[in-house]
């Protein structure tokens, strides 16, 4: 069984209800307090951390004086546009009390679905996470229609996990794990404490969304395994409402954990394999070997281009015989990648008109 201790990067999800009283609107501001030392202990350690954070529709209602519920997609969107403001200040001023600099994403479903966003979204994970900073990621309710929303932090959660490649997520949720029925409803309602496949007779027991204890029931939750375990990703399900919640998880509270079927970078790869190539890249002798190496591709090992495709499309990777060298998905489109070919990462900026995006084809969206 995954233990927290285990995690090289780790997304923890947190919903409205965990970091917002529902009755007065105002934060629990010992519980986030507490939730930021247990990022800070964990980040201490080596991890990367990335927290999914719900709460602005709540606090903005409660600033603007609009009613619990029942409100409108434009009141929600106002509420959130407040609500933001509010939710950053105070992730920011939790972490700032450690020495960490927090950081707001807001997505959309459309990022996710989209390739070029999937991998701008990326990048900026990385490159934030690599700066040493705490990613708070949040849904843009202020833009976001029932169109592009994903609806539910639980699901939101676990492909912020996937596009970020970690190998754990901890979803801070209302009930203590996943269980046979109901345990509201249902005395003899059994707790799972590791879930190794999602069976027809697992997804019978998490009945229809909306009828679990938390806003989007079980049967999101087992969404977003799917989703997670799916990509690589072990998930667990835990009772958040207590102080220090990922701490008590660490030290045995009751969860259910969700095995994931393989480590992210495999199923990066598996899937990055699986696209249908867009064009081709021509490489030299000497990127060849690098490649092979484990390297990326930089354009001064490129000595052709063919094909149409934009950033972000998969391409063929080929030596000077035509031989497959594997895939990758392209930073750059095709006209652009055609005239930066063979030359120096300090000379694209000159050429292209715009700073270089690093490599052409990163290691990391590289199947060889």
């Amino acid at each position: 069984m995954a233990t927290v201790s285990d995690a090289k990067r780790l997304v923890i999800k947190i919903g409205s209800a965990l970091l917002v009283d529902r009755d007065s609107g105002q934060l629990r501001a010992d519980w986030l307090r507490a939730l930021t030392e247990d990022v800070a202990r964990i980040r201490a350690r080596g991890t990367d951390v990335i927290l999914v954070s719900s709460g602005s529709i709540a606090l903005g209602r409660g600033v603007l004086g609009l009613p619990a519920r029942d409100l409108s997609l434009e009141q929600s969107q106002a509420a959130a546009a407040v609500g933001q403001i509010q939710l950053a200040r105070a992730y920011a001023e939790a972490l700032a009390t450690h020495g960490i600099t927090a950081a707001q994403v807001l997505v959309t479903l459309e990022d996710s679905a989209d390739r070029r966003r999937y991998l701008n979204s990326r990048a900026t994970l990385e490159q934030l996470l690599r700066l040493g900073v705490v990613p708070i990621v949040n849904e843009n309710d202020t833009v976001a229609t029932d169109e592009i929303r994903y609806g539910d932090n639980d699901r939101m959660a676990a492909q912020v996990a996937v596009t970020a490649g970690a190998d754990q997520l901890i979803l801070l949720s209302d009930v203590d794990g996943f269980y046979t029925a109901n345990p509201a409803q249902d005395a003899g309602a059994r707790r799972f404490d590791v879930i190794d496949a999602i069976t027809p007779e697992i997804e019978a027991m998490a009945g229809e969304a909306g009828s679990g204890l938390s806003k989007g029931g079980m049967k999101t939750k087992l969404m977003a395994a799917r989703t997670a375990t799916a990509a690589g990703c072990d998930m667990a399900i835990t009772e958040g409402s207590v102080l220090y919640p990922v701490r008590a998880l660490e030290e045995g509270a009751a969860a259910t954990w969700f095995t994931a079927q393989g480590d992210p970078q495999q199923k990066r790869k598996q899937w990055i394999a699986a696209m249908k190539p867009k064009g081709r890249i021509t490489v030299d002798a000497g990127a060849a070997r690098a490649l092979g190496s484990g390297s990326s591709l930089l354009p001064a090992g490129v000595v052709g281009v063919s094909g149409r495709f934009g950033r972000g499309d998969a391409v063929d990777l080929v030596d000077e015989a035509g031989h497959a060298l594997g895939q990758g998905l392209t930073r750059y489109d095709s006209a652009d990648a055609a005239r930066i070919l063979g030359r120096r990462s300090a000379e694209i900026e000159a050429i292209l008109g715009y700073p270089a995006r690093g490599p052409l084809v990163h290691r990391d969206d590289m199947a060889v």
